[in-house]
């Protein structure tokens, strides 16, 4: 195994991922339709990071920290 795919396991489960993408796509959307100005309207952009961990399944953090939220796979 290279380490490039060790880096990259899933590790974000079901309802981690749905929350993920629905909150990132909140923000987005947000940021879209909200013409404010300032920092705090760019700050909205966050949401691409979860949006991105929820169709990936993977969170680079999580993976740091050696936790996963994916059930565990029976043998």
């Amino acid at each position: 195994m290279s380490k490039t795919s060790a880096m990259f396991k899933t590790n974000v489960g079901g309802i981690d991922r749905v929350l993920r993408i629905v909150i990132g796509l909140a923000l987005i959307v947000w940021f879209v339709f909200d013409h404010g100005a300032g920092p705090w309207h760019w700050a909205k952009l966050i949401g691409l990071v979860p949006l991105l961990t929820g169709l990936f399944g993977t969170c680079p953090l999580y993976s740091l920290l050696g936790l996963s939220t994916c059930p565990m796979k029976r043998a």
